[in-house]
């Protein structure tokens, strides 16, 4: 029977690898991967002040700072994006090292408090600190995000593939980039206690590339990442467990990242190893097409359809040892060997079979 403590963390990291799977999609689809990373460090200057506000005793107050800061965060790329026409890469650095830089010395003031050691926990995450009073809220506020994303799913769905054609509609885009920007800081926040600010963009990224190379359409990526970070979550999770002191949050981002590595190989599409055989099949067709051009214009520069090419010919013309090729052609009943013009002859002269006219027909005879 599994520890309650355990099934705890697990259902938590589920909630937030779903959640993360979902907003990432966004992210990834609208090229704002880093956007996640600067809201996510960009909550650490909201930890600590909230830390200081509360003087170490209130919990909320540490996660609606995060809140406010990872948000605002996430605004001000877009004030500067938008309104002062500063491009994105700088606009994201620019807030990723003003808010993370505004963490750091609130921290180093933190740290002359009592009780500053529990920040560690926002930074790198922290499994204990999840409890079974924590599952509720969490649960919550999960509810709230995915609903406001299915509430505002064709608008979403607009402003990720086409921002213009939802500002010709009408559509108040800044207000609903305010709202995502907004959603994807509260997913951060509700992650901070298992992953920390340094990889909670992980979780949010990794399942959204993982999932685009497996299908195609918002709707099923959405679903298939959100899928693929429950089973980062639940798995980071319990393998953890499994170790002694080993913390969740790097475990969860390991499990998130083979997920995507594995996808990123053997998807049947876009995979690496599946775009690698197209090309070895495209090479072998054409080598293939080749061989039969060659030995069709042979026959024709010789006026004779019986006309047989032998292979020194043909690795002539390749540049190449044909023979693989011949073979190939031969299983696939495109050519044929001839009959020997005489007993001592010692080299095979091919032909083309009427398989092997037609099939070159159909390519209009060209390589």
């Amino acid at each position: 029977m599994l520890n309650p403590t355990l099934v705890t963390v697990i259902l938590a990291a589920s909630l937030i690898g779903a959640l993360a799977g979902v907003l990432g999609t966004f992210l990834v689809l609208r090229g704002q991967s880093l956007l996640g990373d600067v809201i996510s460090h960009a909550a650490l200057p909201g930890v600590v002040g909230g830390f200081l506000a509360s003087g170490g005793r209130g919990f909320a107050a540490i996660l609606a700072g995060a809140l406010v800061s990872g948000a605002l965060a996430g605004l001000t790329v877009q004030l500067l994006r938008r309104g002062a026409g500063v491009k994105a890469d700088a606009a994201l650095g620019t807030v990723l090292s003003l808010f993370f830089a505004a963490g750091v010395v609130l921290l180093s003031v933190a740290q002359l408090q009592p009780g500053a050691a529990g920040l560690t926990v926002f930074l790198f995450g922290q499994a204990a600190s999840v409890l079974r009073a924590d599952l509720l809220p969490m649960a919550l506020v999960t509810l709230l995000v995915l609903g406001s994303v299915a509430v505002f799913w064709k608008e979403f769905q607009l402003i990720t593939f086409d921002r213009e054609a939802a500002q010709a509609q009408g559509l108040p885009v800044p207000l609903l980039e305010t709202l995502l920007t907004v959603l994807i800081a509260i997913t951060i926040v509700l992650g901070l206690a298992l992953a920390g600010v340094v990889l909670m963009v992980a979780l949010l990224i990794a399942p959204a590339v993982a999932a685009r190379q497996w299908v195609r359409g918002l709707g099923p990526m959405v679903f298939l990442s959100a899928a693929i970070g429950i089973l980062a979550g639940a798995s980071g999770a319990f393998l953890s467990a499994i170790g002694d002191g080993v913390a969740t949050g790097p475990v969860m981002v390991l499990m998130a990242s083979l997920l995507t590595t594995l996808s990123l190989l053997f998807a049947p599409d876009r995979g690496v190893v599946a775009r690698w055989m197209r090309q070895v099949r495209a090479r072998k067709s054409l080598r293939g097409r080749q061989v039969l051009a060659a030995l069709d214009g042979l026959r024709l520069d010789h006026q004779n359809p019986a006309y047989g090419s032998d292979q020194a010919m043909l690795d002539a013309y390749l540049g190449t040892d044909a023979r693989p090729v011949l073979d190939r052609l031969q299983r696939e009943g495109l050519i044929r060997a001839q009959a020997p013009v005489a007993p001592e002859a010692r080299s095979t002269r091919w032909e083309l079979t009427d398989a092997g006219i037609a099939q070159l027909a159909e390519s209009g005879g060209r390589i």
